[in-house]
């Protein structure tokens, strides 16, 4: 439904998943086809995902800044569908990386947004090793429900939808 949606917009959604191991590997793409020999790449996302409810990582978003309206909302609402649809996953976490402080804080609070909130800071004590290994750093470790997530970044592409139209 949401590449439907998003072709009709004349956006390109596409996923790749691998399934190393026992576990799930998400890159998902947003572009734009220029030509037939040329795409323009907006944004993505990079997760995995393991068996349990809490198993989906949130690793990377980038963005490009001068996307069409609405690709974030519908890069969140499509990972979230994946996660529900492809995985048992029923929670997402993600580290909102703390490399300085006034991107750390606008990180936190895009994330809260989304439907995140705060489950502890990861620093420099000897039980966040496993964690600043998996995400290379510290920051702040969130979580938030895949539903939730999905429902309010849904919205928000909806809403886009209809402004560009």
């Amino acid at each position: 439904m949401l590449e439907q949606e998003a072709a009709r917009m004349g956006l390109l959604l596409r996923l790749q998943v691998r399934r190393p191991l026992n576990c799930w590997t998400l890159r998902l793409v947003v572009a734009e086809n220029l030509s037939p020999t040329r795409i323009q790449m907006w944004g993505e996302m990079k997760a995995w995902a393991y068996g349990g409810k809490k198993g989906l990582q949130l690793d990377t978003m980038r963005v490009n800044p001068r996307k069409p309206e609405g690709v974030s909302h519908l890069i969140w609402a499509a990972t979230m569908a994946w996660a529900l649809d492809c995985t048992p996953c029923k929670e997402a976490r993600l580290l909102a990386i703390h490399d300085e402080d006034r991107r750390h804080i606008a990180l936190s609070r895009y994330f809260r947004l989304r439907g995140f909130h705060l489950v502890r800071e990861v620093g420099a004590a000897p039980k966040d090793l496993p964690l600043r290994m998996v995400w290379g750093g510290s920051g702040s470790l969130m979580i938030a429900n895949c539903q939730e997530v999905l429902e309010k970044s849904y919205l928000l592409w909806r809403s886009s939808c209809l402004d560009r139209n």
